[in-house]
């Protein structure tokens, strides 16, 4: 009899899934539909899911993160078991402030004299960074540094660097839901592509595997028929999960990595119930 595999999952608001019901972690606002859930399903794994909305590079390494609900969460490396077969990572995107200026600028866009707008300006600024050669190079070294202390940890983990879906684009336009000037769109696909750049360098830095669910997702942006992302919402209780993977996406994310522990080959296509057969 073969013991299961033990799967940790590490990572930002794009892995735990904020706005997926069920949300089985509200502090972390995690959901119990994110994609490391739906891998580990598909798997038959133990899951030790330490992903936290809002985390970036440093608080899953060496420093706590107090959330949103006063909550503080310890680094996540701190809980990845040394026996771990599987570890996979979703991080930078804090670092860059990607999904923070999605949601700045969308609600200095609907409401710039509003509450939101004020808070949310506080925090990420006025302006949509414009991330240089430097920006990217920290945040891979930066994501480099998990892996290595991933391997420290686990020594026999396989470890998989999964980068973001995409948000924006290649016809991604201003429309309902997605209150974003042209110009804002330009720089926020600049952002996010300073972000596949850095998971990509780390990949190739480290060895580790990388899934770049960003390329297949291209097709499912905002404002595509068939979106794997939650739309912009006003709604106050709701409006930190906008711009963030929904059910469909992360279903998709979990197939893709799914996909390339079976086959080494995230191009070929192979459906999220045949993993692990």
């Amino acid at each position: 009899m073969t013991s299961r595999m033990t799967y940790a999952a590490l990572g930002s608001s794009f892995a735990a899934g904020p706005g997926i019901a069920p949300l089985v972690d509200t502090n972390a606002a995690r959901s119990g539909r994110n994609y490391p859930s739906l891998l580990a399903a598909a798997l038959g794994a133990e899951l030790v899911d330490l992903t936290v909305s809002g985390a970036t590079i440093a608080t899953i390494l060496d420093e706590p993160q107090v959330t949103l609900t006063g909550v503080e969460f310890p680094p996540q490396v701190d809980g990845i078991p040394a026996a771990a077969d599987l570890v996979t990572v979703t991080a930078g995107g804090n670092d860059l402030r990607y999904a923070g200026s999605l949601l700045t600028t969308a609600w200095n866009r609907v409401e710039p004299d509003g509450p939101m707008a004020d808070v949310l300006t506080a925090d990420y600024g006025t302006t949509i960074p414009a991330p240089t050669s430097a920006d990217v190079d920290r945040t891979a070294a930066g994501l480099a540094r998990v892996v290595d202390e991933v391997r420290r940890r686990a020594p026999r983990a396989r470890v998989v660097l999964v980068d973001y879906l995409t948000v924006i684009g290649p016809r991604t336009e201003p429309a309902p839901g997605i209150p974003f000037t042209p110009e804002e769109i330009m720089a926020l696909r600049a952002v996010q592509e300073a972000l596949e750049a850095a998971c990509a360098l780390a990949a190739d830095r480290t060895g580790a595997d990388l899934v770049a669910v960003s390329r297949v997702s291209r097709t499912h942006a905002l404002g595509a028929p068939e979106p794997w992302l939650q739309p912009f919402t006003r709604n106050l209780a709701r409006t930190a999960a906008s711009f963030h993977p929904n059910a469909a996406g992360m279903a998709a994310v979990a197939a893709e990595v799914g996909k390339a522990l079976r086959h080494g080959d995230p191009t070929r296509p192979v459906g999220l119930g045949d993993v692990g057969r």
